[in-house]
């Protein structure tokens, strides 16, 4: 069993994909820490009372014992390097990944893996990382990964960054081999699509979390107005903001109405037989992306976006509405976190053994 330190773990969704023996098995998690109280306590909640709640920084610099380990995992925040954020020069975030490269040194790791946004492969940190990371021993290899064609009923892009002691080998695969296509063949599974994630609930009860077992316990509606109600109707099965505006020009905003080009996912429907777009931290507001009901005149809810992320129903989620929301959209979605997982595993299976 390898031990693992999960590095801004948030609730644990990379985690999860080494560790749960449905995605990959193998890594024992014994250090965690994350700087979201909510999300570390549902992190406690699913993997134990190893991990913590505090700054990165401050508890590097506070002298804390790290354990000794034999991977590194985790993505610093990804929102200085995220093509949504406009400003990012000078974003203090971009910077997070020093006290990571510091913790994969003084744990003795022998390989590490980041996750973070499309914007970091190639960036300037991403060559500083490879310089840091050559200080200490290590080489590294990246690559940019589709979250379905690794079994996620999601298209999410993300960069990894996989790193290994230089001793081991000179040079490691990338990326791992996929396992699903848009186009199955060659023994390829066909891309998982929003039916077979979210196909089998009910129509939501209520607008607050439950007390009752998954995966009702998170399936709860909200409460829209009436002319948002006119809205969403206005979007047909595959329809985005521009039939809304073409259906219901008197309901449309008047920015969206200016706005001519781009967003084409906003206030848009889900399809049933594709994959979702990506699952970020609002999916409850469709004006912020592609996250209505396929069918059903409604964004979709806190257990359908877990499920689209890959979250098992047993996974369990602590915090407000809003909070599990941020935790569901900031997570690294489980099933491509185990195909990272089992990438390095094998590597280390090869090298340790």
């Amino acid at each position: 069993m390898y031990k693992l330190l999960d590095l801004f773990s948030g609730c644990g969704g990379m985690t999860l994909g080494f560790t749960d023996p449905r995605f990959c098995g193998g890594f024992e998690s014994i250090f965690a820490i994350d700087h979201d109280k909510a999300a570390a306590a549902s992190y406690g909640l699913n993997f134990g009372d190893h991990n913590i709640c505090g700054d990165i920084e401050e508890w590097v610099s506070g002298n804390h014992a790290v354990p000794k380990a034999d991977i590194v995992i985790g993505g610093p925040p990804c929102q200085g390097f995220s093509l949504l954020n406009k400003s990012r020069q000078g974003d203090a975030r971009r910077a997070l990944w020093q006290p990571y490269m510091d913790i994969v040194a003084i744990s003795g790791a022998a390989a590490f893996v980041i996750e973070n946004v499309q914007g970091l492969l190639g960036s300037p940190e991403h060559e500083a990382i490879i310089r840091r990371a050559a200080e200490l021993d290590f080489l590294t290899t990246a690559a940019k990964l589709n979250a379905a064609d690794y079994g996620a009923p999601q298209t999410r892009i993300r960069t990894f960054i996989f790193g290994w002691k230089k001793c081991f080998a000179p040079e490691i695969p990338c990326p791992p081999p996929i396992t699903h296509s848009q186009i199955p063949k060659n023994g390829l599974f066909p891309w998982r699509t929003t039916r077979d994630a979210i196909g089998d609930l009910p129509l939501p009860v209520g607008t607050e979390i439950r007390d009752v077992p998954p995966p009702l316990d998170l399936h709860f509606g909200r409460n829209p107005t009436e002319k948002s109600l006119q809205r969403y109707r206005a979007v047909p099965p595959g329809g985005n903001r521009f039939d809304l505006q073409r259906n219901a020009p008197e309901l449309t905003p008047a920015c969206w109405i200016k706005k001519t080009s781009g967003g084409t996912d906003l206030f848009g429907r889900l399809w049933w037989d594709r994959p979702s777009v990506t699952i970020r931290t609002e999916f409850f507001k469709p004006e912020k992306g592609r996250y209505l009901h396929p069918e059903q005149h409604r964004p979709i809810t806190h257990r359908e976006a877990a499920r689209l992320m890959g979250f098992p129903d047993d996974f369990r989620f602590t915090g407000s509405k809003t909070e599990i929301a941020r935790q569901i959209g900031n997570a690294v979605p489980p099933p491509l976190a185990g195909a990272a997982a089992r990438h390095i595993r094998s590597l280390l299976d090869a090298w340790l053994s």
